[in-house]
């Protein structure tokens, strides 16, 4: 069985005790790096008699078939630096071809700092989409292309870039558009700024230390008055699309209500 095990962020308090009895019963660990996963062992107090492979993003589709015939008769646990494997961190490849093998896939869960993040800043979490690492090149056109975005978006950045990285998105999505940096989750230190991204962007202008996630609000809904949401819809309806269902493209966009819309569309046009 492959066993995928979510391990502290920051804390080492966090680590749950069906984390440590999975560690210690392991017959394979297969770690991001051995040096962290050792010493998150011996932290633990675990006596572990695993052997380890290494699966980062250099060397883990090079060891998938090495790890998945261990897997076929042993418990093998992936683990990452921290948090949860396969969520901005190695294990989604594993996990895939574990499936096609039709090997078992199990998991423990437990910390995930995007989760976490996503959860201190207050801003809407009924949608949400986990954007991962912020490129490091091209990120005003990055930021552009998520201008529609209506869900809060969830990114993790390095904190010598933050400052660029907020200035560019004030600039693609507009300097009042709310957001928030998580900045050492867990940690002694643990700081949560919330503010618009232009407010943001002066305060992390020099950059900042420590592990960073970045939370932003989504599109705000269009304030259009029924009128001017009726003419959406009129175009729409021009371009071949249904009336139902121009309606509910506009009132998704607008915030208006479809049913709304869709009255007043009968009575302007029967």
């Amino acid at each position: 069985m492959l066993i995928l095990a979510a391990t502290p962020i920051g804390n080492i308090g966090d680590a749950s005790p069906r984390l440590k009895e999975t560690l210690a019963a392991a017959d394979v660990i297969v770690a991001e790096d051995t040096r962290v996963t050792k010493k998150l062992l011996s932290l633990l107090g675990v006596e572990c008699h695993a052997s380890f492979v290494v699966a980062n993003e250099h060397s883990e589709s090079s060891v998938i078939d090495e790890v998945l015939a261990a897997a076929q008769t042993s418990e093998v646990v992936f683990v990452s630096d921290a948090g949860m494997p396969g969520i901005s961190d190695p294990g989604f490849a594993m996990v895939q071809a574990a499936r096609q093998a039709q090997v078992p896939v199990s998991i423990i869960p437990g910390p995930s700092s995007g989760i976490s993040a996503l959860a201190l800043s207050g801003l809407p979490t009924d949608r949400f989409v986990h954007e991962g690492f912020v490129p490091r090149k091209g990120r005003s056109a990055y930021f552009e292309s998520l201008a529609g975005e209506a869900r809060t978006m969830v990114f993790f950045e390095s904190p010598h870039r933050l400052g660029a990285t907020l200035r560019d998105a004030a600039g693609a999505l507009g300097k009042d558009r709310p957001a928030c940096v998580v900045r050492e989750l867990t940690k002694m230190f643990e700081e949560v700024a919330w503010g618009s991204l232009a407010e943001l962007a002066e305060r992390f202008a020099e950059g900042t230390k420590g592990e960073i996630v970045l939370v932003m609000g989504g599109r705000p809904a269009r304030a259009l008055s029924v009128e001017d949401a009726l003419a959406l819809v009129n175009a729409r309806m021009s371009e071949g699309i249904k009336r139902s269902d121009a309606c509910a493209q506009v009132a998704k966009e607008t915030g208006l209500p479809k049913r709304e819309l869709y009255s007043a569309s009968i009575s302007a046009h029967p």
